[in-house]
């Protein structure tokens, strides 16, 4: 499997909890919920800025909260929205959609498609951050590698990853397709709709916020381990031992 003529998009779709003056109002008694997982996703931009920069590749990511609207759904999907948004006027709703939803969309679309007419395939990285417990039951996993598994490309990508994540973070539990489903409705399978396997593979990373909230040199080596587990994936077989 050789990646390295192929390129790579990094996506953020949930990297802040920003809410623009014109919304503030419909958050004014919600304030805190802000500051949670459900506000944002900690450590995803961080970790998507790191990755850019590593590779070399470039990044669309949204620091707007994810409660205004979740630019990781459909329109229609009943969590698109927070509750007072969604009770707000249709007119607000649409305002919302067409000043933050598209945008990204239409920018995240921009550089896959550059990307796929440039080197023939796209590699897009989602960054993602999941709180270590929820509903009251802890989340067993530090990395989570998201993808459809009916798409070879993302199947082979993500058990090579996973296999390099054991030799660069040994410490680390790593699965695949945790702590959610990587074919459900996000941008991942928003492309997948558009794109054949051939052209597009669409992979969700999803880190245990857990470490983000460690000390800054544990959180920086994790991320370094997630660089040098991808460099090593993305190498052409047997570059390393022919070096």
């Amino acid at each position: 499997m050789c990646l390295t003529d192929e390129a790579l998009v990094i996506s953020c779709e949930h990297g802040g909890n920003r809410i623009p003056a014109p919304y503030r109002a419909l958050f004014a008694a919600h304030r805190a919920v802000l500051d949670t997982h459900r506000g944002f996703d900690p450590g995803a931009l961080v970790m998507a800025r790191a990755l850019a920069s590593a590779f070399g590749a470039p990044l669309v990511a949204s620091t707007v909260s994810r409660l205004l609207v979740d630019l990781n759904r459909s329109p229609g999907h009943p969590r698109l929205h927070f509750e007072t948004v969604r009770r707000a006027p249709l007119a607000i709703r649409e305002q919302i959609l067409a000043r933050c939803y598209q945008p990204y969309r239409l920018r995240a679309e921009g550089l896959v498609m550059e990307a796929i007419a440039r080197r023939g395939r796209v590699i897009h990285l989602s960054c993602h951050s999941f709180t270590p417990e929820l509903d009251g039951k802890r989340r067993t996993a530090d990395i989570g590698l998201l993808y459809d598994p009916s798409r070879a490309g993302e199947v082979e990508l993500c058990a090579h990853w996973k296999a390099a994540l054991g030799t660069t973070a040994p410490d680390f539990t790593v699965r695949r397709n945790y702590p959610y489903a990587g074919k459900c409705d996000g941008l991942t399978a928003w492309f997948r709709k558009r794109l054949s396997s051939t052209a597009y593979i669409g992979i969700e990373l999803e880190l245990n916020q857990l470490h983000v909230a460690r000390p800054p040199g544990q959180w920086a080596t994790l991320r370094a381990s997630i660089i040098e587990s991808l460099r090593t994936t993305l190498q052409p077989r047997g570059t390393a031992s022919d070096a």
